[in-house]
């Protein structure tokens, strides 16, 4: 549906987007990811034809973003960061008038219209001023004219900035809905709202994009070895022997030492992890510390989020766009 080869784009010496490369299959919904400054916004106004690429080039549906800019821009719907309302207008005007510049035919413009207006659920603002409408109607209407014709991309700019949490699941909703239909691509520094909604992440920093893959993939992936830390009613010496000599473990280490609640006269806790190196290590740990008379007090699994990801990657790579 999209396909972008070596995009650039270039601000004098500075360099917004770094010789992009990916493809955007249909039927799914993207997110892109990435810091404040990470080249999000420029490379959704590169796909859009807002911007002109310094290098590379931006297909929509086969067409060349630039050098057919027509039949390009008929696949698309674009909702900007700032939503291009016309205050003074009524939102069944503005949608009207967004319907003439798509180039409906005449007699699908009405239709189209009540069609994206039940879609978002604005019908019953229709009548009123844009200017009067709260920021979660407004960027509804925004979506609304997004969507006029059934583009086959969506494209959504950071769609959720200064929303309050209720206006935040309702757009989030709404994106999912539209996602059943058409090819999404979200725009957001948001990690929550990512994994909430899109089917594969691609993680741009500094213009450059630095993974892709789904949520999960890309937990899996860059988690490394899996550990599980355990709180542990007895002194270091103890839990060594049970952890060597019953088990035949290596790979532990000790963390941080706490006194017992029940007074300083008792064994300490002591937090210890593990390499998870097989299944049912659990259950071992579990026996073997219950034969030794050592209360397991906590057992946790300790897994990398998407937080730790977006992190890990996004320190890497340095610098600012």
């Amino acid at each position: 549906m999209i396909e972008i080869s070596h995009l650039t784009k270039k601000y004098g010496s500075r360099v917004a987007v770094d010789d992009l490369n990916l493809t955007v299959e249909p039927g799914k919904i993207y997110g892109f990811l990435g810091p404040n400054g990470a080249g999000k916004s420029t490379t959704m106004n590169l796909i859009t034809g807002y911007l002109g690429a310094t290098e590379g080039s931006v297909k929509i549906n086969g067409f060349d973003i630039l050098a057919q800019p027509e039949e390009a821009k008929r696949c698309i719907g674009y909702l900007p960061e700032q939503p291009p309302l016309y205050l003074e207008m009524t939102v069944l005007e503005y949608l009207r008038f967004a319907a003439e510049l798509k180039k409906l035919k005449k007699e699908e413009q009405k239709a189209q219209v009540a069609k994206v207006m039940e879609q978002t659920k604005i019908q019953e603002v229709q009548n009123r001023l844009i200017r009067s409408l709260s920021k979660g109607y407004r960027q509804r209407v925004g979506l609304a004219q997004a969507i006029l014709g059934d583009p086959e991309v969506i494209l959504l700019d950071e769609p959720t900035v200064g929303l309050d949490p209720k206006q935040i699941i309702e757009i989030r909703n709404l994106m999912k809905e539209l996602g059943k239909q058409h090819t999404v691509i979200l725009s957001s520094h948001i990690l929550s709202e990512i994994s909430a909604v899109c089917d594969h992440i691609f993680i741009i920093s500094h213009g450059k994009l630095v993974a892709s893959d789904s949520a999960a993939q890309l937990v899996r992936r860059l988690s490394g070895k899996p550990e599980i830390t355990l709180k542990i009613k007895g002194n270091e010496e103890e839990i060594r022997d049970v952890l060597e000599a019953n088990l035949g473990m290596e790979g532990y280490r000790f963390e941080k030492e706490d006194e017992a609640e029940t007074g300083n006269e008792n064994p300490k806790i002591r937090q210890v992890t593990v390499e998870l190196t097989e299944e049912g290590l659990q259950e071992q740990l579990f026996f073997a510390f219950a034969d030794a008379r050592l209360p397991i007090l906590e057992m946790r699994k300790d897994e990398k989020s998407l937080e730790d990801v977006f992190l890990s990657l996004t320190q890497e790579t340095g610098g600012d766009a």
